[in-house]
């Protein structure tokens, strides 16, 4: 482990990581996340607030908030779900402060409608 980089490992694959931060030497640097909703029972709207929530946490126990997001890489299982997808979206992000942003579509594990991955930055 490096001191610049700290991880937070996947609990079901500890070969891959939920959060990574690299710190600049001098300050700032960035955050890349990734999340699924705890749910994944939901309809599109409530796997991606439950996503953003996760979200939420870790930009949260990193000392950020969404302000601080700077892309976001969307995919999800049924293209069709954009319109569902956004209104969740805009009830979350701040305005004036959206990200970068990708929509793409993919299989995924069942279940899983939505996975976010964002990349924000961190202070100087």
């Amino acid at each position: 482990m490096t001191a610049d980089i700290t991880r937070l490992p996947n609990k079901k694959l500890p070969s891959k990581s939920s959060v990574a931060v690299y710190r600049l030497p001098g300050g700032g640097g960035f955050l890349w996340a990734v999340a699924v909703s705890p749910d994944r029972t939901q309809d599109i709207r409530v796997q991606t607030l439950g996503a953003l929530g996760v979200i939420d946490g870790y930009l949260k126990e990193a000392g950020l908030d969404r302000t601080r997001i700077v892309k976001a890489e969307i995919v999800v299982t049924d293209h069709d779900n954009k319109p569902a997808f956004d209104e969740a979206w805009a009830s979350w992000m701040p305005d004036g402060f959206g990200p970068v942003r990708s929509f793409v579509e993919s299989r995924m594990p069942e279940g899983d409608l939505i996975e976010i991955i964002i990349t924000a930055a961190l202070p100087a």
